[in-house]
């Protein structure tokens, strides 16, 4: 199973209200860093069971992106009970997005 697409109609429920840590991966299918990691974030989707995984298409919910002040993208946020807790952007390899999630997992 891939990364949970996150629209602004799920927003609220799958990450503000999530009861565990969210991994949000704001991408656009124009981006080519970001094509590049969709695959490594499908992957941890299917072999990280206590931190959500999801995917926010940019270009298509402005909405979030200005939420979160998303001005570069590849972005990547952690959302914690309701807060972004954490962030940073750019194309990272597997090793580093476990990395980036590990604080948050039990």
């Amino acid at each position: 199973m891939g990364a949970l697409e996150i629209t602004t109609n799920n927003f609220e429920e799958e990450v503000m209200q999530s009861d565990k840590p969210v991994f949000l991966d704001f991408w656009s299918p124009s981006c080519g860093p970001c094509l590049r990691i969709l695959p490594i974030v499908d992957e941890l989707a299917a072999e990280v069971g206590d931190v959500k995984i999801a995917k926010v298409n940019a270009a298509q919910e402005m909405d979030l992106a200005r939420k979160f002040g998303v001005a570069s993208i590849p972005f990547l946020a952690i959302v914690k009970d309701g807060k972004m807790v954490d962030s940073t952007f750019g194309a990272r390899p597997k090793e580093a997005l476990l990395e980036f999630i590990a604080p948050y997992r039990k």
